[in-house]
């Protein structure tokens, strides 16, 4: 049971241990207080339990990590929700199995870059990157939409609007992931199966985007997914050479699974 009282070193203990669990799902930590706008130093402060967060960078911190301020009195574990639509009740013997399922010999975690034709400029390939990762049993993905994307759309090119999460899904054939960005302002349905190669590790599908039809845009597109093992700062130098490329730039196996001259059905 939840004590009614705390001490204040009570208190920074168990936000710090919370948040270092928190933390494990985000490969930098210099990266992670980047995105939430705290200094690295004062951020150390907070894992270690020396330091409390005024209120309004306590409620930044929870916004960003979908949590409330109940990471001061219990363990960030105790706080998921009994109710989760996907795993409990209604859902649990139809997606609850594909969501405890996505197995690493199956979908390993780590970074995945990614290729397929624009949705906004057919004459040109959208690459990119992906976070895998595991929390909980579950399956997460983690990425962010091209800032060229974004302008072209009129939307804020800012890393909060840009960045996009999904829960992966095991299917009989492949793996399946409902991606969406904050707010559920934009969703998409990915397909991906894994294909035959030298390190096994591509998979090929397609994605879809959640928008009306429209007679000069595809709504659906074919994918490729490569996960790339390499230490962290190769694959930093890998993602600064994304965004809209032409097909002529595309990775020599990444063109040859995308098919571009072949029309998806």
């Amino acid at each position: 049971m939840t004590k009614t009282t705390r001490t204040p070193a009570e208190l920074r203990n168990m936000f710090g241990a919370n948040l270092r669990i928190m933390a494990r799902s985000y490969p930098s930590i210099s990266e992670l207080s980047r995105q939430l706008g705290i200094n690295r130093t004062q951020f150390n402060r907070y894992l270690a339990g020396e330091s409390f967060p005024r209120p309004d960078v306590l409620n930044r911190i929870c916004t960003f990590f979908g949590v409330d301020a109940r990471i001061l009195l219990d363990p960030v574990d105790a706080l998921s929700s009994t109710t989760d639509p996907l795993t409990g009740g209604f859902l649990n013997e139809f997606v609850g199995k594909g969501v405890s399922e996505v197995t690493e010999d199956f979908f390993p975690s780590g970074f995945y870059r990614f290729s397929r034709r624009s949705f906004v400029d057919a004459e040109r390939f959208a690459m990119g990157f992906v976070y895998v990762f595991r929390r909980d049993g579950t399956c997460y993905v983690r990425g962010y939409e091209p800032r060229e994307a974004m302008r072209v759309q009129g939307f804020p090119l800012g890393a909060r609007a840009r960045e996009y999460r999904g829960i992966v899904l095991r299917e009989e054939e492949g793996i399946a992931s409902l991606m969406s960005r904050r707010g559920t302002m934009t969703c998409s349905f990915n397909f991906l199966t894994r294909v035959a190669s030298f390190d096994n590790n591509y998979w090929v599908g397609y994605v879809t985007r959640t928008v009306p039809e429209n007679v000069s845009t595809n709504r659906v597109v074919r994918m490729v997914y490569e996960y790339v093992d390499l230490p962290f700062r190769e694959v930093m130098s890998m993602a600064r050479e994304t965004g809209f490329i032409t097909q002529d730039k595309l990775p020599p196996f990444h063109a040859r699974l995308l098919e571009p001259s072949r029309t998806f059905r």
